[in-house]
């Protein structure tokens, strides 16, 4: 019986021109890549740029308008300074401080508080030295506290948040159908005298918080006493560009 040969196997010698083709074909879509970035128009890339830091910063680093057509940006603008954390946090302790110096006699009495938190100060202010029962305008004693704590204020660039609160008695007759507006309009009486002291009026937003905030239980007329106030929070931030 014959004795069939074993063939060998036939070797692929072209077998690398496959590893070699997707290797030229990847640095085709590479240099198509880098070709495309290196041509993107500069002020589109600003807009993105600066609305990515916008999103994650709270604000963009550019002051200037953004020329978005063929024509790239000719003038850069300067980039927005941002104090460092610790600066932020020294800035807030001297205005804390400048606050305390201006109302240091209604804080002895009691009628006043000045916190400094993480990132913020808040004075809280009672209603009673500001306020007569159910009244939004502001007594004659009370707008000299607001004046002299303006006057401390206006040379800081800090956003203020002013808050109206009230105890949880109903409003019952009278200009304000509710705690809702009497808050409101205390606290908008404060802003305005703010401004009048030379705080810049776009530092200043109002809230009103009505009972809903209460500081300590309304069980009791000390408790109603503390939830009856004006609260000025100064964030450690400066108020959004327009």
């Amino acid at each position: 019986m014959a004795r069939r040969r074993h063939h060998e196997e036939h070797e692929n010698h072209e077998a690398w021109a496959i590893p070699y083709g997707d290797l030229v074909t990847l640095l085709l879509a590479f240099f198509v890549v880098m070709y495309s970035i290196s041509s993107v128009n500069e002020g589109k890339y600003r807009v993105v740029s600066d609305s990515l830091n916008a999103a994650f910063r709270g604000q963009p680093t550019t002051t200037l308008p953004i020329q978005i057509g063929d024509k790239a940006a000719t003038t850069v603008a300067a980039p927005i300074v941002q104090l460092a954390p610790s600066e932020k946090t020294l800035a807030l302790r001297q205005l804390a401080q400048q606050a305390t110096d201006a109302l240091s006699p209604l804080i002895t009495q009691g009628l006043v508080d000045v916190q400094a938190g993480d990132g913020f100060v808040e004075i809280a202010i009672r209603s009673d030295i500001l306020f007569a029962s159910g009244a939004a305008h502001l007594a004659g004693d009370a707008q000299s506290a607001i004046t002299m704590l303006g006057e401390a204020l206006r040379a800081f660039p800090n956003s203020i948040r002013v808050e109206g609160h009230t105890d949880n008695i109903p409003v019952s007759g009278g200009a304000f159908a509710s705690n809702w507006e009497l808050s409101a309009a205390r606290a908008a009486s404060v802003v305005h005298m703010l401004v009048e002291s030379g705080v810049d009026p776009r530092r200043l937003s109002v809230v009103a918080y009505g009972e809903f905030r209460p500081a300590l239980p309304n069980a009791t007329p000390d408790g109603r006493n503390a939830n009856r106030r004006v609260v000025l929070v100064i964030e450690g931030s400066e108020p959004a560009a327009p």
